[in-house]
């Protein structure tokens, strides 16, 4: 290993540090993921043990929980890439390297799949607030009748 500076070991930290932010806001993400998966998993077993279950409803829950699970497997993804990126800094400070096209690549991709998750979950709350108009349009039918 090269003799390197306190200044140039610390400005190493602090650049690999910088993408592991990223990986704090994937966690959350990840609990808001399972959560909602979780509401979705007791609603599908509350209307699969009605007899008059409403099929389009189960087949919007199962629509949504397809959605959730990409969304579950790209954030994560998005957070190995990010460890990745920041390894990728540390081992080419170590070793001199020139690695930024493969940095640029490794955290380009984690933010391509962060940014996909999030566009799966945008879909599923919006599939989640259609749900539950249709919900209060059933209701108000029923109730007028």
């Amino acid at each position: 290993m090269p003799a390197q500076t306190l200044d140039t070991a610390s400005h190493v930290v602090q650049l690999a540090l910088t993408p592991i932010f990223l990986l704090a806001g994937l966690a959350q993400l990840l609990n808001v993921f399972t959560a909602r998966l979780g509401r979705i998993a007791d609603r599908a077993y509350r209307l699969t043990h009605f007899v008059e279950a409403d099929r389009a409803e189960l087949h919007r829950l199962k629509l949504r929980s397809r959605i959730l699970d990409a969304a579950v497997l790209l954030a994560p993804l998005s957070g190995g890439l990010t460890c990745c990126a920041a390894l990728t800094i540390f081992l080419g400070a170590l070793r001199n390297a020139n690695a930024g096209a493969l940095l640029y690549a490794l955290f380009g991709g984690a933010l391509v799949c962060a940014v996909a998750a999030l566009a799966a979950f945008s879909i599923e709350t919006i599939l989640s607030g259609r749900g539950v108009r249709a919900q209060f349009v059933d209701a108000t039918d029923a109730l007028d009748k």
